[in-house]
């Protein structure tokens, strides 16, 4: 392999574990947090595709469909969380389970009904539509790299806002210990919504802006899902630094096997999991 199909390569499993982090910080988030386990996490970044599709189409702009997305996702996430989640924090897991599972078929349903089940395209803004040479005969897109550079710049505001601010400050409590947050007067249901809206906007987010490269299409969240599951669980559930190192780990391990070992490539992520878990059970961070 020559050095720019090489540094490709590289950049695309950097794009795509970034991706994953925007997936899997919400949803160890949302498990680490609340204590919810969320199967129907990938619907959201399904309605992020689809809300860039239908937004971008009546705009005009994927710019704009993505700011007035953004804002959609988040008060679709509070008013599921007022009308359904809250409910279910004292709940058993079987119990969360069944309702997040029923809740993947609504939400196709209502897809299908509102957008049908063709498979769309969103169009890559003119300004970011351009490649960067490489070789003579290889180049490589300006959107990915927007892609990764609004990744991580939501992974240094994620951070930012756990770990410097007051409402990060009542999050980590809350995680830590309900009833003693609850005690000192801490909103818990107000922490708990926050928590659940922000990981619904950061799905969707990853579903908007990989809409023009991964066409949008009917069940398109379950196929993320499993694998948002994997990094959560090498990261360690809880953890958004963990989600980050993880996703990046995945990235490269899936990237590179497709190219490398393409026979095995189906099962590579799958035994870094199992290497990860028997050497740190509890994966690699703690929450």
């Amino acid at each position: 392999m020559d050095f720019p199909t090489l540094l490709i390569q590289l950049l695309n499993s950097v794009q795509y574990g970034l991706l994953l982090f925007m997936l899997a910080a919400g949803l160890t988030l949302i498990f680490g947090i609340m204590g919810v386990v969320n199967l129907a996490h990938g619907s959201f970044y399904m309605l992020g595709a689809y809300l860039a599709y239908w937004l971008s189409t009546l705009l005009g702009s994927l710019t704009l469909a993505i700011i007035v997305g953004i804002a959609l996702a988040v008060l679709f996430g509070l008013v599921l969380e007022w009308l359904l989640f809250r409910h279910f924090y004292e709940r058993d897991h079987l119990d969360q389970v069944l309702l997040t599972f029923g809740l993947i078929y609504i939400f196709e349903e209502l897809r299908s009904m509102l957008w049908g089940d063709d498979v769309h395209g969103v169009t890559i803004p003119e300004a970011l539509s351009a490649s960067i040479p490489l070789t003579d005969n290889l180049s490589y897109p300006i959107y990915r790299l927007f892609m990764s550079a609004v990744c991580i710049a939501l992974a240094l505001g994620l951070y930012w806002l756990i770990a410097k601010t007051r409402l990060g400050m009542k999050i980590r409590a809350g995680a830590f210990n309900r009833d003693m947050t609850e005690a000192l007067g801490i909103n818990i249901k107000l922490i708990h919504a926050v928590v659940f809206a922000l990981g619904v906007g950061l799905a969707a987010v990853a579903g908007m802006i990989a809409s023009p490269i991964s066409s949008v299409y009917p069940n398109m969240g379950s196929q993320v899902l499993i694998m948002c599951f994997v990094v959560v669980v090498i990261g360690g559930i809880g953890s958004v630094r963990g989600a980050l190192i993880s996703a990046l780990l995945v990235g490269l391990v899936d990237t590179f096997g497709k190219v490398l070992l393409p026979s095995m490539s189906g099962m590579l992520v799958y035994m870094l999991m199992a290497a990860v878990l028997l050497w740190k059970p509890e994966g690699l961070f703690k929450a």
